[in-house]
């Protein structure tokens, strides 16, 4: 965003004709004439916005919510003995974890499990939702909001990873075996598909909408 000489309002890197490469985040100048532009340096496809960025993302946080309640409907984790076998859904691993004394570990799979994905889905629906309805408020605040949701899709996969090694290191046992659940399969999807949401959102769609606020108010 650069100030306007004349009126001192923020003007927008696309009414100055300025694009940045989403490969190598070169800064480019858009010819007007041009239909279809690449990087002059890596020769990706560059766009002043991502093409069909609301559709695309509304329809893989769709998919998301819907995968989230089998994701927490469905077992992550089977497990069998000789004495017994038993079944964990995420919950009741936080639970199992909390009843026996490992309180730290039963927060962090909480966390990372429901508060982080729930976060994720929320805030990008919030945004979502605010460009639709052309929203010119707080372009700061849901900038960064944007970018706190880029930061925590990585550590969503910690319950994917817990049950990962947790497999591997009982098979080892003659007596014991573990096996992953439908749970945690849908689980893993849902980090899949809100860290593809968030990277399909244009962020700059929202300064769009403040930018023509100010435009309209001058």
């Amino acid at each position: 965003m650069n100030p306007s000489p004349s009126s001192g309002a923020m003007r927008s890197a696309a009414s100055l004709g300025l694009l940045s490469c989403h490969a190598c985040g070169l800064l480019c100048r858009a010819p007007g004439h041009a239909v279809e532009l690449r990087c002059p340096r890596c020769h990706a496809d560059v766009h002043l916005r991502k093409p069909g960025s609301l559709s695309r993302t509304w329809a893989l946080l769709i998919a998301a919510y819907i995968l989230y309640i089998p994701a927490n409907l469905y077992p992550i984790l089977y497990t069998s003995s000789v004495l017994e076998s038993q079944s964990n859904t995420i919950m009741s691993g936080v639970v199992l974890f909390w009843n026996t004394g490992s309180w730290f570990i039963a927060a962090l799979i909480f966390i990372a499990s429901i508060v982080v994905p729930l976060t994720k889905l929320f805030a990008l629906t919030l945004l979502l939702i605010s460009v639709h309805r052309r929203s010119s408020k707080r372009p700061h605040q849901r900038t960064r909001l944007y970018r706190m949701v880029e930061f925590i899709g990585r550590w969503s996969m910690l319950d994917v990873y817990v049950v990962a090694l947790s497999v591997a290191l009982v098979q080892i046992e003659a007596l014991a075996s573990m096996q992953a659940g439908i749970g945690a399969a849908a689980f893993g999807a849902v980090v899949v598909l809100t860290m593809l949401a968030a990277k399909s959102f244009d962020p700059r769609l929202i300064w769009d909408n403040a930018t023509n606020a100010e435009e309209n108010n001058d």
